[in-house]
């Protein structure tokens, strides 16, 4: 029974993640924009992990090193990614932007071959094919996606996977100042919140928390704490199981996002989009990295994420 935990925390924090991808279709679904959504979602996720990070005993240290990193890790891996991955989420089918997400890793790995983090390996090179493959299945096939005219928005949906990938070559390159990934995330979620603010404001995309509430104000919320939990369940996991086994969630999180997709927003899918998240998922499995101080899982969510290499 011991034994199973570990799988069981495995398939509790993939679905969780997978989760967000379809709650942020839903949130944008009545117009709600990235603005509004990414203020209440980094503002909950600040209260969170910043609560569990006082909780563990230690605090969120505020010297200019670790500021600047607070503010690199939430423009690169939330406020960013967040315009791109919520203006795609208007247009795309939630299952879709979880299989895309799926290219974080094999984005990441020219990125650490330019910063020399990593020498180039024709398994890897194999695995960005078949990632280029499976982009290519869903933007060339005319019958590919519900209506053609989506695949203008992919492009627009990878610049978040890109940033992702970018976040965590960052952190493989330059570290965390000493800091755990928890407190690396209260900080910049902290930071980001007060970025995000006058922008929700200014643009009008501001979302009054006073009411009256409907699915996409729930679905903000929900996602933020599924995030917040996940992540945390995720730093756990690493410890108890190491990074290897843990960051086999990347998986999960792609086939749960489409699976909740299906069940709770109704979407089918052609025969080609089955064909790119099979050809994603082997790929991912070519340039999975052996994780080292991974800040988060690899193409997990579309909130604070990033690939590690």
């Amino acid at each position: 029974m011991k034994a199973a935990l570990p799988f069981a925390a495995l398939a509790a924090i993939g679905a969780a993640w997978g989760a967000t991808q379809p709650l942020a279709k839903i949130a944008v679904s009545e117009g709600y924009r990235h603005f509004g959504i990414l203020f209440w979602q980094m503002l909950i996720g600040a209260a969170v992990l910043g609560a569990l990070t006082f909780l563990r005993g230690k605090g969120l240290p505020l010297r200019r090193d670790t500021l600047s990193l607070y503010l690199v890790i939430a423009l690169i891996g939330s406020v960013l990614p967040g315009i791109a991955s919520y203006t795609a989420a208007i247009h795309l089918p939630a299952g879709v932007l979880s299989i895309l997400l799926s290219t974080v890793p094999m984005l990441a790995f020219p990125v650490a071959l330019v910063l020399g983090l990593e020498r180039l390996r024709w398994r890897r090179f194999v695995g960005i094919t078949l990632g280029l493959v499976g982009v290519a299945l869903l933007i060339l096939p005319d019958t590919s996606l519900p209506d053609p005219a989506q695949a203008r928005w992919i492009p627009v949906a990878l610049i978040a996977s890109a940033f992702y990938a970018v976040e965590g070559n960052y952190v493989s390159r330059w570290g965390t100042c000493g800091l755990d990934p928890v407190q690396v995330l209260a900080g910049a979620s902290a930071l980001g919140t007060l970025i995000v603010l006058p922008l929700a404001l200014g643009s009008g995309q501001f979302i009054d928390p006073r009411g009256p509430w409907g699915a996409p104000d729930r679905a903000v919320v929900a996602s933020a704490l599924l995030h917040a939990g996940a992540y945390s369940g995720y730093v756990a996991l690493v410890g108890a199981a190491g990074a290897v086994f843990a960051v086999q969630v990347s998986y999960l999180v792609t086939l749960f996002g489409v699976c909740w997709a299906m069940l709770f927003l109704n979407e089918a899918y052609s025969g080609w989009i089955w064909a790119a998240m099979a050809v994603m998922l082997a790929g991912l499995t070519l340039v999975q990295p052996r994780p080292r101080g991974l800040l988060v899982p690899v193409a997990a969510t579309g909130q604070n994420t990033a690939g590690n290499n």
